[in-house]
């Protein structure tokens, strides 16, 4: 593949509301980084969250701190 051009977009990406583990409490990790990037966009995490609302918390805090980018 040359420098320039895009890998094709991954069909292995799922949507957090299809995850079969999604109703399960957010992991360690994940828990971790929210509270990181909720710190740096002065919001706050809500208490026990599913592995799939972390997920997309995790998404939309990524957008307003400029993480994962």
């Amino acid at each position: 593949m040359a420098a320039n051009e895009q890998a094709p977009a991954s069909n292995t990406i799922k949507d957090p509301a299809d995850w079969t583990t999604g109703d399960e409490p957010a992991t360690g990790a994940q828990e971790s980084y929210l509270h990181t990037l909720a710190s740096e966009a002065h919001e706050d995490v809500p208490e026990e969250l599913t592995k799939a609302e972390a997920s997309q918390m995790i998404d939309d805090l990524q957008g307003k701190t400029g993480r994962g980018q």
